[in-house]
């Protein structure tokens, strides 16, 4: 169990950690100091990179959040409420990101390739959006998962 709960939490970190990073800290750099192609082809370059992780880390915490679900708690009847809402807002996230991967991401890419730059700004600003909800409900979910147990 060990090994599954440390998996899950930095998977957790990674995923939650790199939308922070991007949202709060990239993002505003990159929107104040470039213009729209070379800000557009470093969000390519910064996505390329982070969204393998994304799967990764989508992967990890699925596998082993239903790993401890059945390993703990026998199955969905024995867990607590905290634990239903991690798992539902977990899905919530995954479902989000794998919108974004098959819409706003292939877009950006033929964008930016084609130098299609107003087109790329909006596929960028489509993304922002979802990172923005995904990071909320990444850090409710982490909230929840640090001290869902000790609420009744």
């Amino acid at each position: 169990m060990t090994l599954a709960i440390t998996l899950h939490v930095l998977a957790a970190v990674i995923w939650v950690g790199g939308m922070f990073f991007a949202w709060v800290v990239l993002r505003p750099v990159a929107a104040s100091q470039l213009e729209p192609p070379a800000r557009l082809t470093l969000w390519r370059g910064v996505f390329a990179r982070f969204f393998p992780w994304v799967w990764a880390a989508v992967a990890v915490l699925l596998a082993t959040g239903l790993w401890m679900l059945f390993a703990v708690f026998g199955g969905m009847a024995g867990a607590r409420w905290h634990i239903h809402l991690m798992l539902a807002l977990g899905l919530a996230m995954m479902a989000i990101y794998l919108h974004l991967w098959f819409v706003p991401w292939q877009r950006l890419q033929r964008a930016v390739d084609t130098e299609a730059w107003p087109e790329g700004g909006q596929q960028l600003a489509s993304i922002r959006r979802l990172v923005g909800l995904n990071l909320i409900l990444g850090m409710l979910t982490s909230a929840i998962a640090a001290g869902g147990r000790y609420l009744a």
